[in-house]
This record gives structure tokens, C-alpha cells and sequence, in this order.
């Protein structure tokens, strides 16, 4: 969905992007040895307070919404939960984040938590069995009355459904004729079901997930159907980079970060964007990339918190 797309509402204003967002060539010798250029589609740069690529997958949710009170689900430091929070307090909308681990509601907010209800979000904790089932029909009504949000539009976890799927296609649109080689981090995998969709016959995708498991082929695939009837374009999937599964670090990933950061002078944020950029150079050095091609690697976030941003206002 572009900007022309939502309500035209005096309240979106608020919400406009930077589209397309900017790409950056990088001079790293880790890519240039093997005769490889690489590029950064700073999708970080978007919005101010919808991380990252989360308003390609947000804005088709909210002019569905349509005023309503908007749920969604994630983990403990979801992305997709602050943003959908930040959306809220920008539009003046009711939020509710439905939680993963019910224990977590008797400890003190992360930061990550703490950010969403300082920006208006109710949150709702349930046991890590429901939340797994949230997608049956019985499950989400148990969970919609339990929040006291029987009315609420629902939002999937981490945005992603048919809407947002083909909402992140315009990413790809404008990665096509810029790079040979698409990638981005994968938590739901919409942002690569759509991106693969939109680069056209002669780029490829490649996701690389930040959960183990290996379940994402077949996640992408029904992400893929249910946007467009079917497969869309050429896309692959390199489970070795999760570095444990979602939310974790090792020491020798922080020191890739610390050490890309300085290189580049550009905020590497760790639970996705550390991740990909990890998984690039190793695959750079395995003659992955074909001498000559264009490597863009999307950064979907900022590190959080993010000190030059500042203090997110109380609603």
C-alpha cells in the first residue's frame, strides 16, 4: 500500500514516510575482495517512530482499522509491538499487546515494554501454550475477552498477513534494477514474501531467519498464496545465522556489530539487522555472491533504545 492508499484523515499526517527510503553504498573490504558491492536500504530511516520497515506492514492494519481499538501479539522486545504502540499514541488509537509468557507480567517492564505502555499501550500477558494457538478461532476469542477486547481489530503477529505482505511488495519495487541480490532479516517472513514480489525476474531474495526451527519456507509460501494466489518471484532462505534464536546474541556477534559500527558509523541493531549483516559477510567470503553483483542489505531497525532519538512522549 503507498502513502495515496490511506485515509486521507488530518490524523495520518502524523504517520507520513520517507519513500522510498534511501540506499547507501558501503566500501567494505570484506566484499570488495571477492569483487562484490554492497549497498544498505535504510528502511531505518522511514519513520522517526515506526521501526523500520514496520510501516510498510502497518500502514495497510491501520486504514483497515478504521478508528477501531487495534491488538496485536509479539515477544518481549517485539519491534512490531512498539511500533504498533508509537501508531497509536500518533493517531490517538487504543492498543492492546497480548504478550508472549504469562510470567512476565509479575516482573518489572523491559525497556522494550516499558517504551509501548509509555506510549499508551494496555498490555496482556498469556501462557506461552496459548499464545501458540492464538491463531485458532476459539483461542483468539479467549484471548479478545480476556483483554476486555472483544471489539478490537486484530493485527497478526509481527503484521504480517496478505495486507502487509503485499504492502512490503513496494520494497522490492524499489530494490529492482539496483541489486542482483536482495536480503533481509526474517522473524514472520512477510517482509520477504513481499519484497520477493517485487523485484521482478532478475534480482533474487534472501531471507535470513532470526528464530531457529526452520518452519519459515512453509510460512512464506502461505504468506506468499494468500497475498497473491501463489509463488512470487525467486526467493531462499539460509537458516545458519539466528546465533540461538530470536533475542539472542553471542559476544562474537556483538563484536561484529561494534565493529561494522565503527567501520561505517552506522547503528547496527542486534536481535536483526547484526544478524543479516553477519550472515552477508560469511557469505561473501564463501563465494555465495557472484563477482560483479550488487549485495542490498535492508536494515528494518535502529538500535533500541536509541539515544539520539530521545524520549518517547507520555501519551
Amino acid at each position: 500500500m503507498t502513502w495515496s492508499d490511506a485515509p486521507r484523515s488530518p490524523d495520518f499526517a502524523g504517520l507520513r514516510p520517507r519513500l522510498p527510503s534511501p540506499v547507501e553504498e558501503l566500501v567494505d573490504g570484506r566484499f570488495e575482495r571477492h569483487g562484490v558491492r554492497l549497498v544498505l536500504k535504510r528502511d531505518d530511516l522511514i519513520h522517526p517512530e515506526l521501526v523500520g520497515n514496520k510501516w510498510r506492514k502497518l500502514a495497510p492494519h491501520l486504514a483497515a482499522a478504521d478508528g477501531r481499538t487495534l491488538l496485536t501479539f509479539g515477544g518481549a522486545y517485539s519491534n512490531h509491538l512498539r511500533a504498533t504502540a508509537a501508531a497509536g499514541r500518533l493517531l490517538e488509537l487504543r492498543t492492546v499487546g497480548v504478550v508472549r509468557g504469562h510470567e512476565l507480567g509479575d516482573r518489572p517492564l523491559n525497556p522494550s515494554l516499558a517504551r509501548c505502555v509509555a506510549d499508551g499501550m494496555r498490555l496482556h500477558f498469556v501462557d506461552r501454550s496459548t499464545y501458540r494457538r492464538k491463531s485458532d478461532p476459539d483461542t483468539l476469542a479467549a484471548v479478545l475477552r480476556a483483554a476486555g477486547a472483544e471489539d478490537a481489530y486484530v493485527v497478526p503477529e509481527g503484521g504480517s498477513d496478505a495486507r502487509a505482505v503485499r504492502g512490503c511488495r513496494a520494497l522490492g519495487e524499489e530494490l529492482a534494477g539496483v541489486a542482483d541480490v536482495a536480503a533481509v532479516a526474517c522473524g514472520t517472513g512477510g517482509t520477504l514474501a513481499g519484497m520477493a514480489a517485487g523485484l521482478g525476474p532478475r534480482a533474487r531474495a534472501l531471507g535470513i531467519p532470526v528464530l531457529k526451527g526452520g518452519f519459515l519456507q512453509t510460512d512464506v509460501h502461505a504468506l506468499q498464496t494468500a497475498a497473491f494466489g501463489g509463488p512470487r518471484g525467486d526467493w531462499s532462505l539460509d537458516d545458519r545465522f539466528h546465533f540461538g534464536g530470536y533475542a539472542r546474541t553471542t559476544p562474537e556477534l556483538d563484536a561484529f556489530a561494534e565493529d561494522f559500527e565503527h567501520r561505517h558509523g552506522v547503528p547496527v541493531e542486534r536481535l536483526y539487522v547484526a544478524k543479516l549483516l553477519y550472515a552477508l559477510v560469511s557469505l561473501a567470503a564463501e563465494h555465495a555472491f557472484p563477482r560483479g553483483s550488487t549485495v542490498a542489505a535492508v536494515i528494518t531497525g535502529r538500535p533500541f533504545p536509541d539515544p539520539a532519538a530521545g524520549p518517547t512522549p507520555s501519551p
